[in-house]
Order: structure tokens, then C-alpha cells, then sequence
């Protein structure tokens, strides 16, 4: 709903008058029928060397009204669509495009252009992510023998939960419909840089190897690896062999302290929704879902994408 109007010359009038009488802005805001912060606003901007004079404020209103030009050109909204087609959220949009080119545009404007577009039609809405609902979590804790030679996350140096160098990572899998097949994600803490990869069946033989695959490329920004109890991670002790790495283990039923890549896997079902068929995924679509993450700004970042924090590099996105 609309709350500021622009003042007429009336209104101005009763301005003057009103403060030659000694009139607080509260008084004068309820008597002209608009809000306090206006007339405070009315007598700081339209005000002359000689004081508030009502014709001189309207004058000076009316130009500066002339000289406006519209702040969001149709050039800007076919860059905004373009990205909110790349699965960017409107505050990424915003951020990126004001530490890249200078645009000012909130995301709530974004928002709205989403809600005309929808209205008539369009479909920019199902490129925004959805929230899915919360539940809490009832019950025991997993009975099944535990892994031996674990490394506690207790043991792992505090400079890893300040995020101040690259090369801590964590590591989770996600499960396809009905337990057939598996996707492994890695990311990386600092920049949340993220590699993904498809196991046919979630075995710890099968897991090592793709984490030992994809790691070893960026063997040099590679310093720890976390992950949860899982039984696909019974080879852990080959994997940090493997990568010169020490691995850890979170608390059971305790999936805060992989908080990075928990919020990955929630990214990632916008492309990968719950009961996919892994086995119908092609790699293809897998390096285009790992693109759209690693090639989006993130807020927590201030609007860098993961690549180029991991990079160390620069990359125009939105020209």
C-alpha cells in the first residue's frame, strides 16, 4: 500500500501558516492529513536562504519532479530476468548488480516485478526457491555400530569455524528415490565453493572414490574434510591418506555443525527435488546445477560468487 503522496500547493500554504503559529510537525502532519516525517522532510528539501515560502516550494518541487528520470530502465529489468532465469534470488540480484555496476534496486522491487509477471502469465516465479516447511525430530539415536578411528569435530582447530582460509571442507551424500542411487556433495566452508558427483550405489568403496576424484584436482586448498556418522564414509581413513587431509566427525544428530553443506543440499533440491531418480540424472545436468551455485553471489560473501572467493578472480555476470 502506497503511504507518501507528493504535497500539493494548498498543502504548502497551510505549511507556512501553520509554522508561523508555532506548530509542532506532528500538528501540522495531523491537520494537512499526511505523516509527520513528510512535513519534516517538505521543510528541509523546498527551503530557501529566506526560509520556508510555499510558492518557492512548489516551484522547486515541480523541478526537481521534471528533471526525474525512471530509476529502472527496460534495459535493467531484461538483465534482472535474465539472472532470476539463472535461479538468482532478487537479493542477489540486487547485491551483485550494485557492487558490479553501480544499479541501485531493492529486492522487494524485484519481488514485485515477479508478482506482475506471474499475474499476466509469466513464469520468473518458479525460478525463486521454495522455503520448505520445518519439522522437528522425534526419536533415539542411531543404534547401528559406529565407525572406528573417528576424529572427533571437537579435536578440529577452532581457525576452521572462522572460515579465514580456504581448504576446509565438508562432505554429506543425498539419496534418490527409493535408495537407488546417491549424489555426493563437497563444500567448501570460506568461499562455499561446490562440487557434486553421482554414486550408483552409496557404498563407502564408492563414495572414497569420488571424493578422492574430486578433491584431488584442488589437492593444494584441501585441509580437512567433515562429515556425519554415515556408513558411506567408513573409508575415511583412505580418503585422508589419499588427499593429505584430517578428517573429522560431526555429533550425531547434529547437523549444525555441517551447517555449509547442509544449507548446499537445500540448495541443491530446487534442481534435485526429494524422490528424483538419480539414475535419470545425466552429468550434464549435474555440472549445470554445480554452475548455477558456484556461479551465483551470495549475501555472506557481499555478493562474490563461491568461484571467484575460491578463485581468487574476477567475473562480469551481469553486463
Amino acid at each position: 500500500m502506497r503511504t507518501y503522496w507528493q504535497l500539493t500547493q494548498e498543502q504548502r500554504y497551510q505549511i507556512y501558516a501553520l509554522r508561523k503559529t508555532k506548530h509542532s510537525f506532528s500538528e501540522i502532519a495531523t491537520v494537512i492529513g499526511v505523516h509527520k516525517s513528510s512535513v519534516s522532510r517538505e521543510l528541509k528539501r523546498n527551503q530557501g536562504k529566506r526560509g520556508y515560502r510555499p510558492q518557492q516550494a512548489h516551484e522547486l518541487a515541480l523541478g526537481r519532479r521534471l528533471k526525474a528520470t525512471p530509476r529502472i530502465t527496460a534495459k535493467v529489468w531484461v538483465v534482472v530476468e535474465k539472472l532470476l532465469r539463472q535461479d538468482w534470488s532478487p537479493e542477489q540480484i540486487s547485491g551483485r548488480l550494485k557492487k558490479e555496476q553501480g544499479i541501485c534496486i531493492s529486492h522487494e522491487w524485484i519481488y514485485q516485478h515477479i508478482l506482475v509477471d506471474k499475474q499476466a502469465g509469466g513464469d520468473l516465479y518458479q525460478h525463486l526457491r521454495c522455503q520448505k516447511k520445518r519439522r522437528k525430530r522425534y526419536g533415539k539415536y542411531d543404534r547401528r555400530g559406529q565407525l572406528p578411528n573417528c576424529r572427533s569435530i571437537e579435536e578440529r582447530p577452532a581457525s576452521v569455524n572462522a572460515r579465514k582460509r580456504l581448504g576446509d571442507w565438508e562432505v554429506d551424500t543425498i539419496i534418490g528415490r527409493k535408495h537407488k542411487q546417491a549424489m555426493v556433495t563437497l563444500t567448501e566452508r570460506k568461499s562455499r565453493f561446490t562440487l557434486l558427483a553421482k554414486v550408483k550405489r552409496r557404498t563407502a568403496q564408492a563414495v572414497r572414490k569420488q571424493v578422492c576424484r574430486m578433491l584431488l584436482p584442488v589437492k593444494n586448498k584441501v585441509h580437512t574434510l567433515t562429515s556425519d556418522h554415515g556408513k558411506e564414509f567408513a573409508d575415511h581413513e583412505q580418503i585422508a591418506q589419499m588427499l593429505e587431509l584430517k578428517f573429522y566427525f560431526a555429533h550425531p544428530y547434529a547437523a549444525w555443525e555441517r551447517g555449509t553443506n547442509e544449507n548446499t543440499n537445500g540448495l541443491l533440491r530446487q534442481y534435485f527435488p526429494k524422490k528424483s531418480d538419480f539414475q535419470s540424472v545425466s552429468k550434464k545436468e549435474i555440472e549445470q546445477a554445480m554452475a548455477r551455485l558456484n556461479f551465483r553471489p551470495r549475501k555472506t560473501l557481499r555478493f562474490k560468487t563461491p568461484f571467484e572467493v575460491f578463485c581468487h578472480s574476477s567475473v562480469a555476470l551481469t553486463s
